[in-house]
């Protein structure tokens, strides 16, 4: 199965592009915003840890779930 939430490289500014199943979710700048918009998106019930432990549904480019700087 291909990851379906990407969460691409920190911008300058430290947030992070999300998108799911190809669409653009928005910016995100922790583990907790990610997980709010990951639940807005469907997955719901998801939480910080979700976000870290569900790695086969998130392809993270540019640094995993620890990397929110340039």
């Amino acid at each position: 199965m291909s990851a379906r939430v990407v969460v691409y490289p920190p911008s300058e500014s430290g947030g992070r592009r999300v998108t799911v199943d190809g669409q653009h979710l928005g910016t995100v700048f922790s583990l907790h915003d990610l997980a709010v918009f990951l639940e807005r998106a469907g997955l719901e019930g998801w939480d910080e840890l979700d976000v870290v432990v569900h790695t086969e549904l998130i392809e993270w480019r540019g640094g995993g779930p620890d990397v929110w700087e340039r």
